[in-house]
């Protein structure tokens, strides 16, 4: 490895750089790094990668929840703990980060997509809207209001039964305290028999 530097003027001690020298090894990289990304240019075409689209299947982040499973060093990758995925050959250890990798570049450029996504037309927007509005009217014809009067009816004959069941309850405790703390004998010398007894 050649190093260059200066001669040393006599009366310094000093090594200084020869930085011509250092500035023409430098100029020569930059134009062979420039001259190997054009080669790669010519030589490989830029890859036309499809547009973003929608899973057509459910993720499901549910099926290992609340199992246990052994893991050992023999064990294969796709049955260690976590979300395996099997296009990018990674496990992920949690689901949010599941979930983040699947949406994510490197997944979707495995999978051959861009993150670029279909621009829409004008037709296809104005379908979107006629459909969405179809819909709305299909569920302003099932919405009856008769039907949600007897709702609420019940509901409101539901709550109150559910609230004297609760005041009688109450009411029987209370009784039941004031019965056991009084002295039957106490109770007869001073002439009555309880507190509360009749029905209001």
């Amino acid at each position: 490895m050649n190093i260059y530097f200066q001669k040393p003027a006599p009366g310094d001690h000093r090594r200084k750089w020869d930085k011509d020298e250092f500035e023409k090894i430098a100029k020569v990289r930059l134009e062979e790094e420039q001259r190997k990304l054009l080669e790669k240019e010519l030589k490989e075409p830029p890859i036309k990668r499809e547009l973003l689209k929608p899973r057509e299947y459910k993720v499901d982040l549910d099926s290992k929840l609340g199992k246990s499973q052994v893991i050992t060093k023999q064990t294969p990758q796709s049955g260690q703990g976590g979300y395996y995925c099997n296009v990018c050959d990674c496990v992920v250890k949690d689901s949010i980060n599941f979930l983040d990798h699947i949406n994510g570049k490197k997944h979707q450029r495995n999978l051959g997509m861009s993150m670029k996504i279909e621009r829409s037309t004008l037709d296809q927007v104005k379908k979107r809207f006629e459909s969405n509005m179809k819909k709305k009217e299909e569920k302003k014809k099932e919405y009856d209001f008769e039907e949600r009067i007897k709702e609420l009816q019940e509901e409101e004959e539901r709550q109150k039964s559910y609230k004297k069941e609760k005041k009688a309850d109450r009411k029987r405790k209370a009784e039941g305290e004031l019965n056991l703390n009084i002295d039957p004998d106490m109770a007869a010398v001073m002439g009555f028999s309880g507190f509360g007894g009749s029905s209001k």
